[in-house]
Order: structure tokens, then sequence, then C-alpha cells
């Protein structure tokens, strides 16, 4: 067995059990216990194992450690939320109008906005790095640059609902609203990732004056 299977072995058992000890993965996998040390070492410095903590003894003797998946690892195991938030589109189509539904996703686009850390006042291009960076957090793989005409660019590489949003036009529009709270200023798509040859989706943010200045 090589050792990038046993480590994703550890990591299955790990996720199926919740948590394990040395000796107890030893037993299943059938290597030594200095094996599944070395193992669960390298799996914690690539932040998929948890630190190890004490598992409480009746007895004397060394104290077993116990094992748990670092809440990083997630994203190893098969995942089905497109599907499920097309599932929640589909039944808010069933109940609500088109605008209501509409109102609903530029509602959750300002909660999100809600949680960034943006400076209260200065140069626009500070809030816009500011919110550049809150969107990176959130794995929108954006970036920005601007236009002659002192507008500025939006580049969005990877949105989060990108397969939702193919199916249900409605989601960008918390994208729409998101933006349009973090900088104080509605966007303008002028490009969208779900059309042929558009990798990226792409806003025009007009600043809300000629200086630039928030």
């Amino acid at each position: 067995m090589g050792a990038q299977t046993t480590r994703q072995r550890i990591l299955h058992l790990l996720k199926e059990r919740g948590q394990a000890t040395v000796y107890e993965l030893s037993q299943e996998l059938g290597v030594t216990a200095a094996t599944i040390r070395h193992h669960l070492t390298a799996l914690r410095k690539e932040g998929l194992v948890a630190a190890p903590a004490p598992q409480p003894r009746h007895t004397r003797g060394r104290p077993q450690h116990i094992y748990t998946l670092a809440e990083s690892a997630t994203h190893l195991f098969p995942r089905q939320y497109a599907r499920l938030a097309h599932q929640l589109v589909q039944e808010m189509r069933q109940h609500l109008s088109p605008e209501v539904l509409t109102q609903a996703m530029e509602r959750i686009g300002r909660r999100i906005a809600d949680q960034a850390a943006l400076p209260d006042s200065g140069e626009f291009e500070l809030k816009l790095v500011a919110a550049v960076q809150f969107l990176n957090e959130l794995g929108y793989m954006a970036r920005w640059e601007q236009t002659k005409d002192g507008d500025f660019l939006i580049y969005i590489a990877n949105c989060p609902y990108e397969q939702v949003s193919r199916r249900n036009q409605e989601v960008c529009s918390i994208d729409e609203a998101l933006l349009s709270r973090l900088f104080g200023a509605p966007p303008q798509r002028i490009a969208w990732e779900g059309t042929p040859n558009n990798s990226q989706c792409v806003y025009c943010i007009h600043p809300p004056n000629t200086s630039n200045s928030v």
C-alpha cells in the first residue's frame, strides 16, 4: 500500500467514524502504529487532520490520543450543494413571483456584503481593494482594473454559484446586490460566464463621484 493510498484510507476512516486513535487506525489498516503516526503528522502539516486530543482513561497507562478531521478536509468529500441550491430555487420559483424571487436574492447579496470590513471613508480605490479582497476570501477569484474613462472593471473568475446560476439566472442578483453594496454604486454586467466564449463575469463600476472619493 503506497503512502498516498494509506493517507487517503486514514482520511476516509476518520470521516466515517468521526474520530479514531492510532491503535484503531493501525488495526484497521494493518500497518504499524509508527507508520500511522508518520502519516498523521503529514496530514496535520497539510491541514487535513486536527491536533490530537487525549482520550480519557480510567486505568493506568499511557493515554491514547483521538484524531479527527480538520474542517479544511471537508472539500475532499463529495458535496451536492449545487443540486440542493437548484432545487431550492426551483421551489421558490413555484411559490414566488419573479419580482419577489429577485428581491429575495438581492437581500441575500446585501447580507453577505454587510459581513465585509470596509474603510468608512477615504479614496474609492481603498474601498475597492478591500472589497475585492473580501470577494476573494469568499472564493470569487476577483481582480480589478481601471479604464481610461475612470470606471473600474471587476473580473470574477470563480463564481461560487456557477452551476446554479447557469440554470437559474435569478441567482446572479445576489452578486449584483453584493457588488452594489460593497462599492456604493450599482454594477453593470458587461460579460457573463454563462455565455459562449466567456470564461468569467465582468462588471463595470462607476465611482459614486468623479473625484473617486467616497
